[in-house]
């Protein structure tokens, strides 16, 4: 536990392998303070802080969900999580930027102070008027995208996408800073994001704005001060933009790791598709009470994502030693259970006052449904360890089975009788099927695939998981 421990902090940067190999201090009298002066100063610390940071975060994450969910309201809720289980499905590809733009900048690809400045605004301008044409489109399709997502105001579904696309400007500026060892400024992007979130959907719920307003101000609205915000950090960081930039194309950091992106993004369809189909088949009030069921129940699936960080670059550099790798997945796999058991038998036991405790208003109508619903995410969890390793060992073929899995996500609602519980069981059952094949296929995997991970690509894309985790709101 303590060396998984040690590694999940070490894995919070692309750039903290750079202290292996450094020799310890000796044992004479002077050692201890010489051990802590050189550990102050390490990227491991350094890394350390960024963990933190990422935790703070993920609980601003958390307050701003329950703290909407009170103010709007069950039924009004149902919407709100529906419009951000896109943007979180959106993040997804957005962090694999992040994590190459990483890679690009510690490797000096996109050259040094001002280069790297340049390279970065002229990624951002693009990103910017990428946004700007994703969103004339979707104000055009608003009709459309309102339908699709169950959403009352049109011009507040048409904001959805362009969120998700605003977010890749926030993305790409921290994978530079952390290129150039600025975990320090991360940390502070992370938390201010959150902070910001939490206080302008706040702000706006107070006023009593409606749920597309809220919306807007939480999400879209909150990521532009975090933006120039960052955007100013950087510049003080690597100077002015004022050399040419280098050639270095977003299309090329975008398809640099195309297997991981496709497979966090099923994973991330796999997780959320549920709360938007509900929407088609429910009432507000009861698809909003399943989206709050949702959240209590994605506990495990947060622990998953943890240990995920861990079990992927070990795996991949085993799998280089020509190791058999398959006890990590056995080791993160019963961890996980250690903590999925208790959840389980709270949300068993106790499901009605959780969720009232919890969001209070209407959320006690998905009680039935809780115990089932988190039974699901732990098999789904599962699945998620499975993919891990997979990715590890270069596999390719689990991508079919995720596809399924996706696919028959909303399949799975429309097939429900009157009552969430049934929506739930059939998660269950889909989810526990595609964790078996997920396991049969990791198990039988004893060597590499075709083209296995490097550890460094492995250390990159952990990272941008566990930053897709602390960026997205909870929906």
């Amino acid at each position: 536990m303590v060396r998984l421990l040690s590694r999940l902090l070490r894995l919070a940067t692309p750039c903290s392998a750079s202290v292996r190999g450094v020799p310890e201090p000796s044992d004479s009298p002077d050692a201890g303070q010489t051990r802590r002066q050189k550990a102050r100063g390490s990227h491991t610390v350094r890394a350390a802080g960024v963990a933190s940071a990422q935790m703070v975060a993920n609980v601003l994450a958390l307050l701003t969900t329950v703290a909407l969910a009170r103010a709007l309201g069950t039924s009004d809720y149902g919407e709100l999580a529906r419009m951000i289980s896109v943007v979180t499905i959106l993040i997804v590809p957005a962090s694999a930027l992040q994590a190459a733009a990483a890679r690009d900048t510690t490797l000096g690809r996109l050259g040094t102070g001002g280069h790297a400045a340049a390279t970065l605004h002229a990624w951002i301008i693009r990103v910017l008027i990428l946004t700007l044409g994703v969103l004339v489109i979707c104000l055009l399709l608003r009709d459309s995208l309102a339908s699709l997502l169950q959403v009352s105001q049109p011009w507040a579904a048409a904001l959805v996408i362009p969120a998700g696309c605003l977010w890749t400007a926030l993305a790409l500026q921290r994978g530079v800073l952390l290129g150039v060892g600025a975990y320090k400024l991360v940390g502070f992007s992370l938390i201010g994001e959150q902070g910001f979130r939490l206080i302008f959907g706040l702000v706006a719920a107070l006023l009593g704005a409606q749920v597309g307003l809220i919306f807007f101000c939480s999400v879209p609205l909150a990521t532009a001060p975090i933006i120039l915000v960052t955007g100013i950090l950087t510049r003080r960081r690597l100077g002015r933009s004022d050399h040419r930039p280098q050639r270095s194309r977003l299309r090329e950091l975008a398809v640099r790791n195309p297997i991981p992106v496709a497979a966090l993004t099923l994973f991330a369809v796999l997780q959320n598709a549920d709360v938007i189909a509900v929407g088609h088949f429910f009432s507000t009030t009861v698809s909003g009470a399943y989206a709050q069921a949702a959240v209590a129940a994605k506990g495990v699936v947060w622990v998953a994502i943890g240990l995920g960080l861990y079990l992927l670059p070990e795996a991949a550099r085993e799998a280089a030693k020509g190791v058999d790798a398959r006890h990590l997945l056995t080791r993160t796999s019963g961890l996980l259970m250690i903590v999925a058991v208790p959840i389980l038998a709270i949300f068993t036991l106790i499901p009605e006052q959780i969720l009232t405790l919890v969001f209070s208003d209407q959320a006690k109508l998905a009680a039935p449904a809780l115990p089932w619903l988190a039974a699901a995410m732990t098999f789904l969890s599962v699945a998620y360890l499975s993919m891990q390793f997979l990715l590890a060992l270069g596999k390719r073929l689990f991508l079919a089975v995720m596809t399924v899995g996706a696919i028959a996500v909303p399949a799975t609602v429309a097939l429900r009788d009157s009552s969430l519980r049934s929506v739930s069981i059939g998660l269950l059952v889909l989810d526990a099927a595609l964790a078996a094949v997920m396991l049969m296929l990791s198990y039988s995997a004893r060597k590499p695939g075709a083209h296995p991970f490097a550890v460094d690509d492995a250390d990159d894309i952990a990272f941008a998981e566990a930053s897709a985790a602390a960026e997205a709101a909870i929906p």
